[in-house]
C-alpha cells in the first residue's frame, strides 16, 4: 500500500473537501460552523488562530489569557494542522476563519489550499453589534478591509471566492446550504439548518463571552432588517468599511 503524503487525508485526497469560511466578527460564522458540524461526515475548527492574533497583537479581548492558554501561537503549527490528514469517514475539514486573525508576518500561500467561502454583512450592522459586547472599535476589528484584501489575493491565483452577504443567506438558509453542499461536492443533509441548543466541545474558550445567542439556537434566525443608530467612532469605522462591502456585496453569490 502507498503511503500517503503530507495533507492527504485518510479517506483520499480527492475526496477530502478542506472548507475555510472566512469573515470578519458579528456574522453568522458560529451559526454557519454549527450548521456544518451537524452533518454526519464533517469535522470542525473554531477560529484556529485567535491564539496566534492575541499574542502578536497584544490586543486586550475577553478571555484573552484563557484563549491564549488554550490556542497555538506557532501560525505555522496551526497551517500543519489545518493541512494535516482528516480522520477515517471524514469528508469536510471545516475551519470557521477571522480574517482579522491573518498577520502581517504569516505567509498566505497555503490558503490556496483550501476552498474558501466569504461571508460579508452591512458594516453598520457589525459595528454596532460589536458595540454591544466592546466599548470601543476600529477599523481592523470588523474585518471588512482585511476581506477585500483576501477577495483579491484568491482572485489572482485563481477563481474568485464565492461571497455569501449574511442577510441573502438568512433569507434562504436551505437554498445556500445546498448550493455550498453543491459547490463542495457533497450531499446536502437536513440537519444543516437545525441543530440541538446548546455549547460544543469545539467552541472555543471564548464562547463564554461571544456564543451566547447561537447557544440558545436551534437553527438559523430568519433575517429581520435592523434599524442601527450609531455616531461618533463607530459611524466613522462602518462608513471607512462601506466602499469594500458594496464592491464584495457587488460580486456576491445569489442563490435562487
Amino acid at each position: 500500500m502507498a503511503e500517503r503524503g503530507p495533507g492527504e487525508s485518510s479517506v483520499g485526497e480527492s475526496a477530502l473537501v478542506r472548507l475555510a469560511v472566512w469573515s470578519g466578527p458579528r456574522n453568522i460564522s458560529t451559526a454557519m460552523m454549527r450548521s456544518w458540524e451537524n452533518r454526519s461526515d464533517t469535522v470542525v475548527v473554531d477560529e484556529p488562530f485567535y491564539a496566534h492574533y492575541l499574542a502578536v497583537s497584544g490586543v486586550d479581548h475577553p478571555g484573552r489569557e484563557e484563549v491564549l492558554a488554550s490556542g497555538e501561537t506557532d501560525w505555522r503549527t496551526v497551517v500543519a494542522g489545518l493541512l494535516a490528514p482528516a480522520p477515517a469517514g471524514v469528508r469536510v475539514a471545516y475551519s470557521k476563519q477571522m480574517v482579522h486573525h491573518l498577520t502581517p508576518e504569516m505567509d498566505r500561500g497555503w490558503i490556496g489550499q483550501l476552498t474558501n467561502v466569504l461571508l460579508i454583512r452591512d458594516p453598520r450592522e457589525v459595528v454596532a453589534s460589536y458595540l454591544r459586547s466592546r466599548p470601543h472599535v476600529d477599523a481592523a476589528d470588523v474585518g471588512v478591509g482585511q476581506l477585500g484584501v483576501l477577495y483579491d489575493e484568491l482572485s489572482d491565483i485563481g477563481a474568485a471566492p464565492p461571497v455569501i452577504d449574511t442577510a441573502d443567506f438568512l433569507r434562504d438558509p436551505e437554498a445556500y446550504s445546498r448550493a455550498l453542499c453543491d459547490l463542495v461536492g457533497v450531499p446536502y443533509e437536513a440537519g444543516m439548518v437545525e441543530w440541538p441548543a446548546g455549547p460544543r466541545a469545539s467552541d472555543g474558550v471564548w464562547g463564554l463571552h461571544w456564543y451566547s445567542a447561537v447557544w440558545r439556537s436551534t437553527g438559523f434566525e430568519p433575517y429581520r432588517p435592523r434599524e442601527v443608530e450609531l455616531s461618533g467612532a463607530g459611524a466613522a469605522v462602518a462608513e471607512a468599511a462601506r466602499p469594500t462591502y458594496e464592491r464584495l456585496h457587488a460580486v456576491r453569490w445569489l442563490v435562487s
